[in-house]
């Protein structure tokens, strides 16, 4: 076996050899299962934190109030300790739920009891950054505009979905691709709760023998490359649909496509042609 260095674990060159093995990525515990699994976490997490956060900074920032709620609260959600609030939660939780099914191919069977305090702290983490953002974006939105739109007739709740949350859609979506990636990145930290997937599974099984080169140290570097991997292409599509989330009329100047100016030409007159003598000639007497 390749050892790095003298620290007893395998060289992280046989990272390869491991993603070449077709054995580690098929079947229930392969690499393939564990990342559809931290996909669908990761859109069930953000998800449940948008539904919440989304509608109260629409409220906060449409009605000015609770707007020391979106500091307090948001300030005060990042100091959370994940890891910390994951164990306690389990313990203090898990054993109220007695549901004993499971998901196939997402959640096992007897899981459940054990992914519901974890989603509810990943939720929590994601809550400040679409409520922050959801806020601002409404906030950032001229007042003029908002005036003009309820002298037109529109009711409160017209003014917020047809004026103030399409002008706001880019940075909401900004909130919700910052949460994704954090979200991604801290569903690891769910696995250290029984029974619980997701790319983490391979990180904390991979501790009981980093030595291994198959369920080791090759395991857990594997699964980080393909937590970063996920969170690039995540983070992509979501630059993608922020981009075309931005109303024409809010683009920046330099990206709007200047129209193309045609000569104007006077109805109704046929240019003369240019002769090279513009003197007219005097007639003989």
């Amino acid at each position: 076996m390749n050892l790095a260095l003298d620290n007893g674990l395998p060289s992280p060159s046989r990272v390869l050899i491991w993603f070449n093995d077709p054995l580690n990525w098929w079947g229930p515990g392969g690499l393939a299962a564990d990342a559809r699994q931290h996909v669908i976490y990761t859109v069930i997490v953000v998800t449940v934190a948008a539904l919440i956060a989304i509608p109260a900074g629409l409220m906060i920032g449409h009605t000015g109030r609770g707007t020391f709620l979106v500091a307090g609260l948001a300030n005060a959600l990042r100091a959370i300790p994940a890891l910390g609030l994951l164990i306690l939660l389990v313990v203090v939780v898990s054993p109220h739920i007695h549901i004993q099914g499971g998901v196939p191919g997402t959640l096992a069977p007897g899981s459940v009891p054990y992914f519901i305090p974890a989603a509810m702290v990943l939720v929590l983490l994601a809550i400040p950054q679409i409520l922050t953002s959801t806020y601002a974006g409404i906030q950032a939105l001229d007042p003029v505009v908002r005036d003009a739109a309820r002298g037109c007739g529109m009711t409160p709740l017209q003014v917020v979905l047809k004026v103030e949350l399409p002008a706001g859609a880019p940075l909401i979506i900004s909130g919700v691709r910052s949460a994704t990636l954090q979200v991604i990145a801290t569903l690891t930290v769910a696995a250290y709760a029984p029974l619980v997937g997701g790319l983490g599974r391979l990180i904390v099984d991979g501790q009981q023998d980093l030595a291994d080169p198959r369920y080791g140290y090759p395991a857990m570097l594997a699964a980080g490359i393909t937590v970063a991997v996920l969170a690039i292409a995540a983070d992509a599509l979501l630059a993608l649909a922020q981009r075309k989330a931005t109303s024409p009329g809010l683009a920046p100047t330099g990206a709007q496509p200047t129209p193309r100016t045609r000569p104007h030409r006077a109805r109704g007159r046929i240019p003369t042609p240019h002769t090279s003598n513009p003197t007219p000639s005097k007639e003989l007497t």
